[in-house]
């Protein structure tokens, strides 16, 4: 039975067979063959040539040094807001050191499947359902680190592991798709408003524009017209106004013209009166304002003393004595006592 037990085949991992000892060995790159002598660890062969003793050596053992993938199972795990997932994955494995993967556990496919299960259910446990769709390259690494500290003794390293899937539940997928849509409704709501004030921006700034266009061709408008047809009119006015100056000095310059004069300062006066107490009732009215005559010679007065200084400037004579009143007041003053 003994010899019996130390004849049967070993088992092999990630090979399909063992091969047979017969003296001479071609080992294939990258592999290694973990070689026992009389049932105690004897060497590791290396690519290529290699002597052994038969019946003394035995291989016991064939390492494939190739990366391995390996699929892990799916299984459920709890978010940190409660909620259950079912999650799978692929695992990147490769044997760094032959003696330890043969010797350090007994099943390391096995052992390494187990890890990471366990290792994604725990730190899925510290996530919630949000963040493992959005920090699922950190869960990888996560997932990653945790296995290549328990398999540094079983000399097997992780290199990657990948989620494959993540199967939600049917009414949190529902709940899930209710969020999306209404968070799309509202991406909608909020640029149709931007949209909208926008627009309003748009034609408050087209109007202030207009507003301001306008405003200033109005501007250059009148002062055209300033500048053109009113000041024309303001200096065809001021020649008006000369010669019908000249005119009127011309006029009283001639015989009897101071009478003329008199007469139509009493007129204006006269027709002054008829137009009071029309657009008020309160009347502010001099002491004597029935006497037109008084009126009349006050103002040829005015009158005789403005021109006094302007006929002295011009004929240079020395004035001459004022008469105490003109003969055309007295012919006035004649004329209203016969009328009374």
């Amino acid at each position: 039975l003994k010899r019996a037990a130390w004849l049967a085949p070993a088992p092999c991992r990630w090979s399909s067979g063992l091969p047979v000892n017969i003296g001479v060995l071609f080992v294939p790159q990258q592999e290694a063959w973990v070689v026992e002598r009389m049932g105690k660890f004897h060497r590791i062969l290396e690519p290529g040539l290699n002597f052994l003793i038969p019946l003394l050596d035995r291989i016991r053992y064939v390492q494939s040094l190739k990366e391995i993938v390996i699929n892990v199972p799916e299984q459920s795990a709890v978010t940190l807001d409660n909620v259950t997932l079912q999650i799978d994955g692929v695992l990147y494995l490769r044997v760094m050191d032959p003696y330890k993967a043969s010797y350090g556990v007994e099943d390391p496919e096995y052992a390494v499947t187990q890890l990471a299960q366990t290792t994604m259910r725990s730190e899925l446990g510290k996530l919630s359902l949000d963040r493992v769709f959005r920090e699922r390259e950190s869960l990888n690494a996560n997932i990653v680190d945790a296995i290549n500290q328990a398999s540094d003794y079983w000399g097997i390293r992780c290199l990657r592991y990948e989620i494959k899937d993540i199967h939600v539940p049917p009414r949190v997928k529902e709940s899930m798709q209710m969020q999306v849509e209404a968070e799309r409704r509202k991406r909608a709501m909020v640029l149709e408003s931007e949209g909208t004030r926008e627009s309003a921006i748009n034609v408050a700034e087209g109007q202030k524009q207009a507003q301001i266009l306008a405003s200033e061709a109005e501007k250059a408008e009148q002062i055209n017209k300033a500048a053109g047809r009113e000041a024309n009119a303001v200096l065809v006015k001021a020649r008006a106004k000369a010669e019908a100056i000249q005119l009127l000095a011309a006029a009283l310059a001639q015989q009897h013209g101071s009478a003329a004069a008199s007469l139509s300062v009493a007129e204006q006066y006269v027709s002054a009166f008829s137009k009071l107490a029309k657009d008020s009732n309160t009347l502010l009215l001099p002491a004597n304002a029935g006497d037109v005559t008084s009126m009349v010679a006050q103002a040829l007065g005015i009158y005789s003393t403005l021109t006094k200084p302007q006929a002295v400037k011009t004929q240079e004579v020395p004035p001459a004595r004022e008469d105490p009143q003109p003969p055309s007041v007295e012919v006035l003053k004649a004329e209203e006592a016969s009328s009374s």
